[in-house]
């Protein structure tokens, strides 16, 4: 668990798992803290919507085995790459949300905020990738995490050439509300390897 004196410096550069010293803000900190919030505004939690009152409890379903999970996760990767040209091992993966300030973005894609959690996906497959993002990123909310990084290599060994793990993290990102914008990491950070994930507050 990081540190609450790391979680607390969302605009820093605190590598994680490291204990540093909670660097102190100065004007133009503040000014991009100030201008992020002003852009990203307040978020609003989705809710699911009620049930009809005539609907029954859907019974629950068997339990799968890892084999059809893993099919299932790369059908469901296929489908995305089909509207896409797919990433390649050293390709940047880059996304931005609109209301985001270029000058935010700037600052993430030189990597200079503070990363306050990392995944690693190494040695994952489709199906666990998937489980595992989605799991990362709900914890992430849930800490109010306001910057993460996902390790999800170059997958120079990934059947077919494309990298499957690198491609699935850039597709399932924008899809989801809570991520403002991701960059690939700078090379002292992991490089195209990795992507720094700014999140809604």
């Amino acid at each position: 668990m990081i540190p609450d004196a790391v979680r607390a410096n969302r605009y820093g550069c605190t590598p994680h798992g490291q204990r540093y010293p909670v660097r102190m803000s100065h004007p133009e900190d503040e000014d991009d803290a100030a201008l992020f919030r002003a852009a990203v505004g307040k978020v609003k939690p989705i809710r699911a919507p009620a049930a009809a009152a005539g609907d029954r409890p859907k019974p629950r379903p068997r339990a799968r085995t890892a084999e059809r999970d893993e099919a299932e996760a790369l059908g469901e990767f296929a489908r995305m790459l089909r509207d896409a040209t797919p990433l390649e091992a050293g390709d940047t993966a880059s996304y931005r949300r609109d209301h985001v300030p270029p000058r935010v973005f700037q600052r993430l894609k030189r990597g200079q905020f503070s990363v306050q959690d990392e995944l690693d996906l190494h040695g994952a497959t489709a199906a666990q990738a998937e489980s595992m993002l989605r799991q990362f990123l709900a914890e992430a909310h849930a800490h109010e995490y306001g910057c993460v990084r996902i390790i999800h290599g170059k997958g120079l060994q990934s059947d077919g050439g494309a990298p499957v793990l690198k491609n699935l993290v850039d597709r399932m990102l924008r899809q989801r509300n809570d991520v403002l914008a991701f960059h690939s990491a700078p090379p002292a950070q992991g490089g195209t390897g990795a992507v720094l994930v700014l999140l809604a507050p």
